[in-house]
């Protein structure tokens, strides 16, 4: 029986890699970007661990009602040929993510930082009442 070599085996496991990668959804989970979401009487906070954001353009933030949807892309700063890479685990390319909040929150008064890899929003929740008593007619 004759071995491959080392080489052989390294393209074909790279082959294997683009196969299972993110178009299939097979990484796309053990991939997602971390979320922690907590609240406390006045407002709700999200932390979101999104590694290699290079300017503010890279990141929207948007907020419907109670959902929260974090969404940009992460660049490689570096031009490197496919070639030369022996191992490609750090997420590249476009993400989105959508997690439903705790609480309604107002869209203004919404503050959002950036540091460490770590995206911090601080959303004030709203005070207006969304329930209502309905009075049921009887005939």
């Amino acid at each position: 029986m004759k071995l491959m070599p080392y080489e052989q085996l390294d393209q074909w496991k790279r082959g294997l890699d683009k196969l299972f990668d993110i178009p299939f959804g097979f990484n796309q989970e053990f991939g997602s970007h971390r979320i922690d979401v907590y609240e406390t009487n006045t407002d709700v906070h999200a932390s979101v661990e999104i590694p290699g954001l290079e300017k503010k353009e890279d990141v929207q933030i948007d907020i419907n009602e109670n959902v929260l949807t974090i969404s940009g892309s992460v660049n490689r700063t570096k031009a490197v040929k496919e070639d030369q890479i022996h191992r490609s685990e750090r997420f590249i390319g476009r993400f989105q993510r959508t997690v439903t909040l705790p609480d309604r929150v107002s869209a203004e008064g919404v503050r959002a930082s950036y540091k460490n890899g770590i995206l911090d929003i601080q959303m004030p929740k709203t005070k207006s009442e969304t329930r209502q008593r309905i009075e049921v007619e009887f005939h």
